[in-house]
């Protein structure tokens, strides 16, 4: 795999050339490289979710989504076989292999996404001064998968009611966003809310055990890749969900375990404008019992672990009776103070910047 992964790196010195000066070499050599790569190499026993082997079509370079979803998929998909001429048979559709080639890179390359509230006064000390680390007051850690299709949530029935050709974007969806960041609540004016994607094995990996799931690969500590890195203040997202409550239309229903709650999307871009964040903001009640408060989390925000489901609950409860305190505390002076339950629901990107970084960013000796 690593001569393999010099070859590609070798042969990818500009991702976004859209043509070579030898189309027709260039179209024999993706095509080689995707053979080796993911059909003569894989071993019957390898993990299910490598099973898929995903083509592009030639056309795709100059595909466009519509707004309702319609017009033909840019790609096709194939279980895996021993053979690359038996998957594709006899389909007369033409494959841009180089694009084949990464879609698979992307897709068999393991990914998890960790979603963090964070001091706005912390972010700003780490962004002076990285070496002093920053501890997060709450974090998730979850296994998310890439993917050229969208999922069109609804947030009044918590169910995808439908999947969508994203590609050339790739998406990471979390289908239970609700349930996964039940406990993740901005209870203060200070508090911003951060989410990180990282790579972290599987094929842009060279050392990969292919038998291992992403799942359980992302309990082992690891070589890693951060693919988006973003923020945003309370302030921002209390302003966006303003916006959308008061508008009278747009995503709004309810959500979650809350009936009295709103939600509607809020949008984040990257830093440079690099991806999209897509987040469910409701807001929660303020009456709850008082619960002791627990000691922060602990590690760096590159370090961040899984949070236990029953952790998170009870740490919910404590977050929650904290903002009913601020917001009493806090109504005689400024404006209420209104806790806000952020559920990530998805993360896009271009798959050039993926592609890049994976190849690039990724040591492979």
């Amino acid at each position: 795999r690593v001569e393999l992964l010099s070859m590609v790196r070798k042969q990818s010195k500009s991702l976004d050339v859209k043509e070579t000066d030898d189309a027709e070499m260039d179209a024999r050599f993706w095509r080689e490289i995707t053979d080796l790569y993911f059909v003569c190499r894989r071993e019957p026993g390898s993990r299910g979710d490598d099973d898929l082997i995903f083509l592009v079509k030639e056309w795709a370079f100059h595909f466009s989504r519509r707004e309702d979803g319609g017009g033909d998929s840019p790609y096709f998909v194939r279980r895996w076989g021993p053979k690359l001429d038996e998957l594709i048979g006899d389909n007369p559709i033409s494959i841009d292999w180089r694009r084949s080639f990464f879609l698979n890179f992307i897709a068999h390359t393991c990914y998890s996404v960790t979603v963090a509230i964070c001091s706005r006064r912390d972010i700003q000390q780490y962004q002076a001064d990285r070496s002093k680390g920053l501890t997060p007051v709450f974090k998730v850690l979850k296994t998310v998968y890439a993917s050229p299709t969208r999922v069109n949530f609804h947030l009044d029935s918590r169910k995808a009611i439908e999947t969508l050709p994203s590609y050339p974007e790739i998406c990471f969806a979390v289908d239970d966003f609700d349930s996964t960041f039940d406990s993740v609540v901005l209870t203060d004016a200070d508090h911003c809310y951060c989410v990180l994607l990282n790579a972290h094995d599987g094929a842009a990996f060279p050392h990969t055990d292919d038998k291992e799931t992403c799942e359980n690969r992302s309990k082992v500590k690891s070589s890693k890749v951060t693919l988006f890195s973003g923020f945003i203040s309370y302030e921002m997202v209390r302003e966006a969900y303003d916006s959308e409550m008061m508008s009278g239309f747009g995503s709004i229903f309810s959500l979650g375990h809350f009936s009295s709650g709103k939600a509607g999307r809020v949008y984040m871009k990257g830093p440079g404008g690099r991806g999209e964040v897509e987040v469910a903001v409701s807001g929660v009640p303020g009456k709850y019992n008082k619960m002791n408060s627990s000691s922060p989390a602990r590690g760096g925000l590159r370090n961040m672990v899984r949070t236990a489901a029953s952790v998170a609950s009870t740490a919910a409860k404590q977050a929650y009776a904290a903002a009913a305190a601020s917001s009493s505390s806090s109504s005689s002076g400024g404006g209420e103070m209104v806790p806000l339950k952020c559920c990530l629901m998805s993360i896009s990107l271009p798959w050039e910047a993926i592609a890049h970084d994976l190849v690039f960013q990724v040591s492979i000796y």
